[in-house]
């Protein structure tokens, strides 16, 4: 009960409070009203300040562009030629690695300087100063560039760290850098020639650069080449000695992968340094290996005994008479070192018989002759990645003394690469393999054309055994890896009309281990001058089968193949006998002495 005389106290409504009905404590209801009002006023200030925030960022970001693009002066490179943000992601290439992941060529970032020339408060100061940082400039053609009426000018591209340190210490204004890339052959000379180079923009200008330009820009996928750098150094290193002992003007050599076709390692000298090209002289571009066509002379008395056996038009057993001189019309064939009555076929190549190889290809005839080059690949330029490839020198008409000078490797030029590969089908069992400067991978197959029957080949590989351990191509042979070959010695072609003097090619074209032919190695001298060590030769024995020697004994251990001793015996295809490979047979002996 309320006392008497206690204050009643009316309901009262607070602020923002709304009376209402049904509702609780007695029917009062709380309204929010005001609050929602507030707060509906205070996020529509917000959102009014924040779109005048975009606003004026957009503005600002207007004027700017229109500024750039119509008002201001250029401060960084504009103009074609410039890197911009797409043609910095364009100019980057994919790498160039050798079958073992070596690099051999790489991209690096760089930095390059130029000037605008309006913005140089003084030309001659500035270029004195700039002289000193770059050495190479000098200080009147850097204030003939910086003197210029324009505002963009380049200065220098591709400047070492140490360049962009000391111009960027000079402090002068009117100068800056740009974020460029720049290539880079870590092996410089070594493979010049196969890998090529590009130029300051990064396009490629020869070798694997120029051929692959379009796969290598842009991509992250390195390019793995069939190059074995460890080969690649020995060959270089074997030639530049042999060159320099001789006294040549320049050198090639080849090694091959009889099965694969792949190209292990490939050089020509003079080298050249694609690290810096602007300093390559003209006469160091061409690439002897696959460039340059040559007269291989005897060389191709392999080509005509491996014709004239699988045509069946000779056995082994048969032979001739190599008695007599061959006249053709005003010609003279000779042997170099003669000998009288009948080789047989074994002892033609054994001996090196010009004589006997002509009577051995009349056997089977000029177009015989021209079918079996073309087979194998003699007759057109070799398909290979490279654009620095040369087209086969041939007779304008295929007459009968073409044929007998061509029997024994005169009056037809090729590249050695084709002849190096040719010679891969002699030994690998006949069959003509597809060269190739790229990595095959392993299962891949090869388009193989069979030019001789194993049978023959098989003949050719003991032949080619017993020139070197009786012949003229003795001083190739590497006690251990049973190497196989034939030596070579051409007169140059005179650009005047017929032969140089004393001018020659000195070669031998080699494989081994002969009981299974894997590899082929070639080695040229080109011009070679006799030493009194020569007794005043300079052929192909004395000057480039200690070439082949050196690099198969370097070789082969890192190939993993051990040293063998000579077989006992080596099996023949020829009625079933069986043959020591040091010794002809009686039945396989001529009947001829040494001419006085």
């Amino acid at each position: 009960m309320r006392r008497r005389n206690e204050p009643q106290i009316a309901p009262t409504r607070p602020c923002g409070m709304d009376l209402g009905q049904g509702g609780v404590h007695g029917g009062w209801t709380i309204s929010l009203d005001g609050q929602r009002k507030a707060a509906l006023e205070l996020g529509r200030t917000r959102l009014l300040v924040a779109a005048a925030v975009f606003l004026l960022a957009f503005f600002a970001v207007g004027l700017r562009l229109a500024d750039l693009a119509l008002l201001s002066e250029a401060g960084e490179p504009k103009r074609a030629g410039t890197p911009s943000a797409a043609a910095a992601l364009e100019t980057q290439r994919a790498e160039i690695l050798d079958r073992n992941g070596q690099v051999l060529a790489t991209t690096l970032p760089t930095n390059s300087l130029y000037a605008n020339p309006r913005r140089v408060i003084d030309p001659q100061a500035t270029a004195i100063e700039l002289a000193q940082a770059l050495p190479g400039f000098s200080v009147a053609s850097l204030q003939a560039m910086l003197s210029q009426d324009t505002s963009f000018t380049w200065i220098k591209r591709g400047l070492t760290p140490r360049e962009t340190a000391r111009v960027n210490g000079l402090g002068l204004p009117g100068l800056d850098f740009v974020r460029e890339e720049r290539r880079f052959y870590p092996h410089g000379h070594l493979t010049g020639h196969l890998i090529g180079y590009t130029n300051i923009d990064n396009v490629g200008q020869i070798g694997l650069e120029a051929s692959f330009d379009d796969v290598l820009r842009g991509s992250n996928e390195p390019l793995r080449s069939s190059l074995d750098l460890r080969l690649q150094h020995i060959l270089v290193e074997e030639l530049a000695e042999a060159m320099e002992e001789w006294r040549g003007v320049g050198a090639a050599g080849i090694v091959l992968d009889v099965y694969s076709g792949e190209i292990l390692a490939m050089a020509s000298l003079p080298l050249i340094d694609p690290n810096a090209p602007r300093t390559i002289p003209d006469a160091a571009f061409l690439n002897r290996a696959t460039q340059g066509v040559y007269e291989l002379g005897s060389i191709f008395k392999v080509f005509s005994t491996a014709m004239a056996l699988d045509l069946g038009v000779v056995g082994l057993a048969d032979g001739f008479d190599v008695t007599h001189p061959i006249r053709a019309g005003r010609f003279r064939i000779n042997d170099f070192k003669p000998k009288r009555g009948v080789l047989s076929i074994p002892e033609i190549l054994m001996y090196s018989s010009n004589i006997g190889t002509v009577h051995m290809t009349l056997s089977a005839g000029t177009e015989a002759q021209q079918r079996f080059l073309d087979r194998l690949g003699l007759l057109d330029p070799v398909n290979l990645e490279l654009g620095e490839v040369g087209r086969p020198l041939l007779p304008q008409v295929w007459r009968e003394i073409n044929t007998m000078t061509i029997s024994y490797g005169h009056g037809i030029a090729v590249t050695p690469l084709q002849a190096a590969r040719a010679m891969g089908a002699m030994v690998n069992g006949g069959q003509l393999v597809p060269t190739t400067l790229l990595k095959r991978t392993r299962g891949e197959r090869i388009m193989a054309e069979q030019v001789i029957s194993p049978e023959t080949s098989q003949k050719m590989n003991w032949l080619l055994r017993l020139v070197v351990k009786e012949g003229t191509t003795g001083k190739a042979d590497a006690e251990g890896y049973r190497v196989g070959g034939k030596t070579g010695t051409a007169d140059k072609l005179d650009p005047n009309g017929g032969y140089a003097v004393d001018k020659r090619i000195a070669s031998v074209l080699s494989a081994f281990p002969m009981d299974n032919p894997r590899y082929v190695v070639m080695a040229m001298v080109d011009e070679p001058k006799p030493t009194e060590y020569s007794f005043g030769y300079a052929t192909g024995g004395w000057v480039a089968a200690p070439v082949v020697k050196a690099v198969i004994e370097r070789m082969a251990p890192l190939l993993g193949i051990e040293p063998q001793a000579e077989p006992q015996a080596e099996a023949v295809a020829v009625a079933g006998d069986t043959w020591d490979p040091l010794l002809i047979p009686a039945n396989l002996r001529g009947r001829h002495v040494a001419a006085r």
